[in-house]
């Protein structure tokens, strides 16, 4: 069966980031901590404070600045690299961490933490540093209409349809470090499973949605990753 494998789809979540440093949305020690999120992750947050908004994702992008890429980053990366097949990374995640391991076949569906929206003109650009409510849009010069570049809650997370292509075609989909929890994503292993593809979950606990996947590894990502990748790479 491995070995009728040449299209597969990985999706990552914040337990890939975690090892490097990056809090879990949900931990202990969670990202949104001190925060409730209708207060920094939704529209209306934005439209009521949007100050307090910036004020949280600057931190966040400072915080971004003290972590590098871990094991299993950069086990993906090299598959990127080297698998000969059809290859779709997936990530929850808003950092850049994938980037800079080297992977390229890589979609960013929640959005990127360095790159900001502009209200304005529409125009999506890199951002370093603070953004804050006085940032002037790259692309028209407006200033005051930029937000970070993040799918928040109540809004469609990017590139859907290509996704769902993608895991309507795939032989085998990977999920990595997701909780299962957060929709759109926790679905992905139906519609792969669906449509035929083999399912692997690799997680340091079982996800809620573990029951759907027809194979798990427990354990830490930047350990059983980089272990997996080398048996794939191995075939």
């Amino acid at each position: 069966m491995m070995n009728d494998i040449q299209n597969i789809v990985i999706l990552t979540g914040a337990g890939v980031s975690a090892e490097s440093g990056l809090a879990t949305f949900r931990g202990f020690d969670g990202l949104w901590d001190g925060h409730r999120v209708e207060d920094v992750c939704t529209p209306d947050a934005f439209s009521r404070d949007p100050a307090l908004v910036h004020a949280f994702y600057d931190a966040r992008r400072e915080k971004l600045g003290t972590v590098e890429p871990n094991a299993a980053h950069r086990a993906l990366a090299r598959f990127d690299a080297e698998w000969p097949g059809e290859l779709l990374l997936i990530t929850q995640n808003v950092d850049d961490l994938h980037e800079r391991a080297g992977s390229k076949r890589l979609l960013h569906m929640h959005g990127e933490l360095a790159k900001g929206w502009c209200l304005a003109c529409g125009e999506r650009f890199g951002w370093a540093g603070p953004m804050g409510v006085g940032a002037e849009c790259s692309a028209c010069g407006t200033v005051g209409a930029v937000r970070p570049d993040i799918v928040w809650f109540g809004e469609m997370p990017y590139e859907m349809e290509r996704i769902d292509d993608a895991l309507r075609r795939c032989d085998l989909f990977v999920s990595i470090g997701t909780s299962g929890a957060v929709y759109p994503a926790a679905g992905f292993v139906q519609t792969a499973r669906y449509c035929g593809a083999s399912t692997l979950e690799i997680n340091l606990e079982p996800s809620l949605g573990s029951s759907m996947f027809s194979k798990s590894r427990i354990g830490k990502a930047g350990e059983l990753v980089p272990e997996w990748v080398k048996e794939m790479l191995s075939r």
